[in-house]
């Protein structure tokens, strides 16, 4: 650099004037200007004016009584003319290394200058040339091996300041986009638990709480929806073991490996939700070797999801109408079905605090475990009646084949038309055909005592056909008979009508009064279904 005093010129053959500079005129009336040659002569500069110096103000620069303006880029060399009052004045020079761009010194690397492992390299904006500077996050010396290292502040002592990392804004900006997903991941999770929250007071979850929290013992178990999430691997379709029109059905295995079956079905009606949690509770209770046990349920989804026991060898239809499987169930094992079957049925009619009647009775509801052990299940159309009713008006509901005749006309729902459904079932074991075919070969004396009961319970009015507890015994009965054919019994017609009697003699036991004709008319929750005559559900547990 090159300072003559007697011309007040300076010339910087190797470090450009840094356009960081800015000329600057004060003074009242004052003209400053810059005449340069760039390949053509150039002229740039500002002008001040003011009446007197008192109106300038201390600290601002904007034309009254001073002016700036930028600094040519490339700039090595001035000269001052017609400058009175000269003193010395700052000046910040640019540096750059070489005078060639970053792409070009990054080729030999013997001489590249940016040695710093978190170094960078910059082309210079005023000339030829480049620098070095650490990278966003690093700070240093960029032209040293180990120059850039990152960031602390603080004393690094425990009573003292500490130690912490300088944020720049380069760390600001990148914590933008994983902070603004982490706030809208926690809006989004606070919306689902609201939801639950909602689902799970709209599907009366607090009143089920209040009814399990005054019982002395918790019969019903309340999962989450993240519990049976897990458990059927996000309801994955390899999970599906029975599908139908009333839902799904799912295997799914909880946290202590219990293997359970949980009910997705698709409808439910808000207005019933009190009924629905009754129900519930009363089948929670059921403790019935032959009935399927209702384990829970989860009320943290728009329509409430059941749990129950899992069953593992399949449902009776599939015994009687799979090729592969129908001649390994014998004939005592359809009698041992059917006992079990009416002894279920007759347990819910009879010996619960409320009647429960099943209606939707078929051989796809009802399940065979590795033993063969009978079990009632899907109970998604039954109803709880009063014990001092007998009959119910309400919507028809159940399976084409197994319908009652006189429900189906006449809309009032009683435990017979139970009975004529398991009457239907009878007819399945006995002919291996489905519910709509009635070839019924006659086999033996047996058999045909079977199918005389059969034929009572498919009587078309209800008040003629037999109490479950008559059908459970006069099966029962039947299975004596097998298990000890030394035994010579002739189960006459007198006998058979007294086992089975007219609706002039019979009485119920173990259940109020059958005199009281009361009718009720009601809605009914229908446990979350309200299709009429909807298919069986295959493989439903």
């Amino acid at each position: 650099m090159l300072v003559e005093e007697t011309t007040s010129s300076l010339v910087s053959e190797k470090f450009p004037i840094s356009t960081c500079n800015r000329f600057t005129a004060v003074g009242c009336d004052s003209f400053a200007a810059i005449m340069g040659t760039r390949g053509q002569n150039f002229t740039t500069g500002c002008l001040s004016l003011c009446d007197q110096m008192e109106s300038v103000t201390n600290g601002s620069c904007a034309g009254i009584g001073c002016c700036q303006t930028m600094i040519p880029i490339e700039m090595r060399n001035f000269d001052l003319i017609d400058m009175q009052n000269k003193q010395d004045m700052p000046m910040v020079l640019d540096w750059t290394v070489g005078n060639i761009t970053c792409q070009e010194a990054q080729k030999d690397l013997t001489t590249y200058a940016c040695e710093a492992a978190n170094s960078e390299c910059l082309d210079s904006n005023n000339g030829p040339g480049y620098c070095c500077r650490c990278k966003t996050g690093f700070q240093g010396n960029a032209y040293l091996v180990d120059g850039c290292q990152e960031g602390f502040e603080g004393d690094g002592m425990v009573n003292g300041t500490g130690c912490r990392r300088i944020i720049n804004q380069g760390d600001q900006r990148r914590l933008i986009i994983p902070l603004s997903c982490w706030i809208y991941w926690g809006v989004q999770k606070r919306k689902l638990i609201k939801l639950k929250e909602k689902f799970f007071q709209q599907n009366g979850g607090l009143m089920l709480q209040q009814k399990l929290s005054n019982g002395s013992i918790e019969t019903a178990k309340i999962y989450t929806t993240e519990e049976l999430k897990k458990a059927t691997n996000n309801y994955h379709k390899s999970r599906v073991i029975g599908q139908g029109g009333y839902g799904t059905v799912y295997k799914g295995i909880l946290p202590d490996n219990k293997v359970v079956a949980i009910k997705k079905s698709k409808v439910c009606d808000q207005s019933q939700m009190e009924q629905f949690i009754n129900e519930v509770l009363m089948l929670s209770q059921i403790n019935h070797r032959n009935v399927v046990k209702l384990l829970g349920c989860c009320l943290e989804t728009e329509v409430p999801l059941l749990v129950y026991e899992f069953i593992t060898n399949g449902t009776l239809a599939d015994h009687l109408h799979d090729k592969l499987s129908a001649s390994s169930l014998a004939w005592e094992m359809r009698l041992k079905v059917t006992a079990e079957t009416a002894g279920a049925l007759a347990y819910l009619h009879s010996t619960t605090s409320m009647l429960i009647i099943h209606r939707d009775v078929k051989t796809s509801n009802i399940l065979l475990d590795n033993s063969y052990t009978t079990k009632v299940s899907d109970f998604g159309a039954s109803r709880l009646v009063p014990l001092d009713q007998t009959q119910l008006t309400i919507l028809v509901q159940g399976t084409l084949g197994y319908l009652d005749p006189e429900y189906f006309h006449s809309s009032q729902l009683t435990k017979k038309s139970d009975v004529y459904s398991f009457g239907v079932v009878l007819a399945e074991l006995l002919t291996g055909k489905q519910a709509l075919a009635f070839d019924r070969p006659e086999k033996d004396q047996q058999m045909n005592k079977t199918a005389e009961v059969a034929k009572r319970c498919l009587r078309v009015r209800g008040e003629e056909r037999p109490s479950m507890k008559d059908v459970a015994m006069e099966l029962e009965g039947l299975r004596a008979v097998e298990k000890h054919s030394w035994i010579k019994v002739d189960l006459g017609i007198e006998e058979t009508e007294h086992l089975l009697p007219l609706p002039s003699s019979y009485i119920e036991f173990g259940s109020n009064s059958c005199n009281v004709t009361a009718t009720t008319t009601t809605s009914g929750f229908d446990n979350l279904r309200d299709q009429i005559f909807s298919p069986p559900l295959h493989g439903g547990r």
